[in-house]
């Protein structure tokens, strides 16, 4: 399975434990809502019910005053009150949602039409009325048979005892419903809590396996990254399938290429020495020859040449000389680098001074400064400074030449320095003269080859380091290479 799908699946798992959560989340938000709503209507269904009591109340009142007073205006409040508890009742049954509500409305009704049509009765016969003994005796015993009968007073009671227990269960409904709530939020607290230790949980396990799994592989194939950059060009053998396989399979790839590649350099390299000592051995063969053609012309008819052809045969000489030197020079430059020494401690100031016993001069002053005891190839390290010295003996003024040598620590590797009191070097020729066959001196010079600072940027880059000039016309010169460190 490749490592996109296994990310993707691991997200997947991770958005799933968490669209959970959040459906348990939405799920008490709809039961808040939902009690919350109907809490309100609870409210209102309490207080309209409460307005429609107070209403038949008021009603009764207004009754029993038109009753003992015959007041028109008793009857009008009486009849404006009614409907007021008309519209009240409907209200309150338009909020009710539990069942034994309805049935109690149903019976309220009911009792309320009986007793609409008590007070009707009564009503009217008040109207009809007059003050004449008949009338009033049967009105009076109309009323007091009423009155004996208890018929206003059990309607008012049971009235007032279906409100009350309609207000009872409205209560116990929202006591239930808040139980409800309270329960579903602790619930609900419960859920997302192991949701999110159970996310958390998941998501580092999660975490852990990829890391570990990823970290593993890219590990293995940084190490054979690192092998690979130090001449170990082995396999790395992985039987996944994703994208990591395909880059060991690259790295796999470009070691046997590399390796391949370094095989072809290196028989190509010992191809091409072999070919510069072959050469070599074959040019010097008829420079000798020449010179020792020369010497014998010399010795044979040195009475019979005339100055002029003896000067031009004292030429000849200085160019085979030269010849030969550039020769040297270039198998010099062929084996350079390319000759591995084994790493020693090598104390550079013993070195310097070894040096310049065999190539400085009883005239010239040679100066040292701080120089290290390092470990590091002796041969290529004495080949730099050699070249170095010998040219700013060259170079130096003649009788008067001062040479300084010092280094520098600068953490992973040391600056040496070589500086001479000489002539200077033109800023557009400091790198040119790095380059092979360039010198400053004349072509007839038998000492400068061009070669030997070419060998010096070779040996020095080779290792890693760098080499460079400051230097400008009549101010002497000054290189500076680099050296990388050696661990111990």
């Amino acid at each position: 399975m490749k490592l996109a799908t296994q990310i993707f699946l691991a997200f997947l798992i991770a958005i799933s434990i968490d669209l959970l959560d959040s459906f348990v989340n939405y799920s008490l938000t709809l039961k808040v809502k939902n009690i919350s709503g109907f809490l309100n209507r609870s409210d209102t269904l309490i207080r309209n019910s409460t307005a429609l009591d107070r209403d038949m109340v008021q009603m009764q009142c207004a009754f029993r005053g038109f009753l003992l007073t015959a007041d028109s205006g008793f009857l009008a409040d009486y009849r404006r009150w009614q409907e007021d508890a008309s519209g009240r009742e409907r209200e309150v049954r338009g909020l009710v949602s539990v069942p034994r509500e309805t049935n109690m409305l149903d019976s309220l009704q009911a009792v309320y039409s009986r007793w609409i049509k008590y007070a009707a009765g009564s009503i009217e016969a008040r109207k009809t009325m007059s003050f004449d003994v008949q009338n009033f005796t049967r009105f009076s015993t109309l009323l007091i048979s009423n009155m004996a009968g208890g018929i206003g007073k059990e309607y008012n009671t049971r009235i007032t005892g279906i409100f009350h227990s309609l207000n009872e269960i409205e209560y116990q409904e929202r006591d239930l419903r808040r139980k409800e709530l309270e329960e579903a939020i602790e619930r609900t607290d419960r859920y997302s809590l192991a949701f999110s230790i159970l996310l958390i949980l998941v998501g580092l396990a999660i975490a852990i396996v990829l890391v570990r799994k990823i970290s593993h592989r890219i590990g293995s194939l940084v190490q054979l990254a690192e092998r690979i950059s130090q001449g170990d060009f082995g396999q790395f053998i992985d039987k996944k399938r994703d994208e990591l396989t395909s880059l060991s399979a690259s790295l796999n790839i470009m070691s046997k290429r590399l390796s391949r590649t370094i095989l072809e350099l290196e028989k190509r390299n010992s191809e091409l020495n072999q070919f510069a000592y072959v050469v070599s051995h074959d040019l010097k063969a008829p420079v000798r020859g020449i010179w020792n053609v020369i010497r014998w012309i010399e010795e044979d008819h040195g009475e019979e040449i005339s100055p002029a052809v003896r000067q031009y045969l004292k030429f000849i000489p200085e160019r085979v000389s030269r010849m030969e030197g550039l020769i040297d020079g270039i198998l010099d430059y062929a084996r350079a680098g390319h000759e591995g020494t084994p790493k020693e401690t090598v104390d550079v100031g013993v070195l310097v001074a070894e040096i310049a016993e065999l190539i400085v001069p009883a005239e010239c002053t040679l100066r040292t400064g701080y120089l290290p005891v390092m470990v590091t190839e002796r041969l290529p390290l004495q080949q730099v400074l050699s070249n170095l010295i010998s040219n700013a003996v060259k170079y130096g003024p003649e009788g008067t030449t001062i040479i300084d040598v010092s280094a520098e620590d600068s953490g992973p590797y040391y600056e040496f320095s070589v500086q001479d009191n000489g002539l200077g070097i033109d800023p557009g020729y400091h790198e040119k003269i790095f380059g092979l066959f360039q010198t400053l001196r004349e072509k007839a010079d038998k000492e400068s080859t061009g070669i030997g600072l070419s060998i010096v940027k070779k040996i020095v880059e080779e290792r890693g380091g760098s080499v460079k000039v400051v230097s400008s016309t009549g101010s002497g010169a000054k290189f500076i290479f680099t050296w990388l460190k050696e661990k111990e």
